[in-house]
């Protein structure tokens, strides 16, 4: 093949996969925008094609399933959950204050982005396995690319707290990783809006909670489990 053919023909590819890139994109903020709008739940793979003027099977092209549109959506939320946890960073401030910064900056950022909660629990009911068959490479590591950027300024915080002697944690990734998996529960209690507890022996009854009570506990908490015991 001349030189001038070999060069056409790359031209082309990289024009078919800039192209690409482009509708992957154009699907991803389709996908994030009914999220937002109308929620994880009620959304289908059928009408998020309809959005970007596309079918299922052009849609099935760019991605495996339904999983990995999910995958790549909570991605977007963890690039802007990043934003919001290095404009805490960037506060200064002590381990402690950044701490409890960023575990505020994610529960806001749960509350005012439900369909957040709801893609990151999504995958992680999904037994890693299965994930695997279900989602391909690159997704995947994107996926744990954004998650990992997230953790790492809160593990970077607890460690310096840790070297500072204001923290006591033996392994600061492991308490990161456990505050990203219980803020999503407590996210959602936080959107139910009710506790759960005993009126009398045997009598259940419900009781409100407000977004103030569950940001607060979860700051309380994350502080409490850093700090070790008393």
């Amino acid at each position: 093949m001349s030189k001038g053919r070999s060069q056409a023909t790359e031209s082309r590819r990289a024009a078919a996969a800039t192209r690409r890139r482009q509708r992957e994109t154009e699907i991803l903020a389709a996908t994030r925008a009914l999220f937002d709008e109308r929620g994880v739940r009620d959304v289908n793979i059928d009408e998020i094609a309809r959005n970007v003027g596309t079918n299922r099977a052009i849609l099935y092209r760019h991605f495996s399933g339904k999983e990995e549109l999910f995958a790549l959506t909570l991605v977007s939320y963890l690039d802007e959950l990043r934003e919001r946890m290095h404009a805490v960073v960037a506060t200064g401030g002590t381990p402690r204050e950044r701490v409890a910064g960023m575990v505020e900056a994610f529960v806001d950022f749960g509350i005012e982005f439900p369909a957040f909660v709801d893609c990151a629990q999504t995958l992680m009911r999904r037994p890693g396995p299965e994930l695997l068959e279900e989602i391909s490479e690159s997704a995947l590591f994107r996926l744990g690319r954004g998650i990992a950027r997230c953790l790492a300024m809160l593990s970077d915080a607890l460690d310096e707290g840790v070297a500072a002697g204001t923290f006591e944690v033996e392994d600061t990734n492991l308490l990161a990783n456990h505050m990203y998996a219980t803020g999503l529960g407590a996210l959602q209690l936080a959107r139910v809006g009710m506790l759960i507890k005993e009126l009398a022996p045997g009598i259940p009854t419900i009781a409100p909670v407000s977004v103030a009570q569950v940001r607060r506990y979860v700051v309380d908490t994350s502080l409490a489990l850093a700090t070790g015991p008393a």
